[in-house]
């Protein structure tokens, strides 16, 4: 990677988080640098709104780290402690969505190419897309497989562990356990 594109990305995501600071239409985003002298590794605090069927009033935290490629290549986004408990967030905290896929085709051929990441993706489309999976988690191709199983029971009528495990970890998101 040539410094100049690497100062090019750098650039750019200062513009991007400076736009993303002062814009007051991005509710329930907050973002900031981890570091002053690191551009490309924020953190972001996602606060759920209180509508959301299951992480209502949940208050995440995230590093979103962007390659020296961006735009052309996708950020990382890696969910901090306490993790939710999510289909689409391996327990290890790492988040698993179709956008921030790399730009190839999909060699299992479960994603369309036009579904992985394009470099008109903004790390405000990103979150914004984060947050509504909050609103609707995909449980067809799981990261987390027993939060996915427990999410159709509870769809199902069977069960509300799946509740139960979302509303402790809101809980934990508040500072409450």
């Amino acid at each position: 990677m040539s410094s100049v594109s690497s100062a090019a990305a750098a650039s750019l995501l200062k513009r991007q988080l400076k736009q993303m600071q002062t814009d007051k239409d991005i509710p329930g985003i907050s973002c900031g640098l981890v570091s002053d002298n690191n551009i490309f590794e924020w953190e972001v605090m996602l606060m759920i709104s209180d509508e959301c069927k299951y992480y209502g009033g949940g208050n995440f935290r995230a590093i979103l780290t962007f390659p020296p490629t961006y735009p052309l290549m996708p950020p990382k986004l890696v969910f901090q402690s306490p993790i939710p408990f999510h289909p689409n967030i391996y327990p290890d905290g790492r988040l698993c969505i179709s956008i921030l896929h790399p730009p190839e085709e999909d060699i299992s051929g479960y994603e369309k190419a036009s579904e992985r990441w394009s470099p008109v993706q903004s790390p405000e489309s990103i979150l914004l897309s984060v947050i509504s999976l909050f609103e609707d988690p995909n449980d067809e191709s799981p990261a987390n497989l027993d939060a996915a199983v427990l999410l159709r029971e509870e769809r199902e009528g069977k069960s509300r562990e799946f509740r139960k495990r979302v509303r402790q970890c809101v809980r934990e998101s508040l500072g409450e356990d």
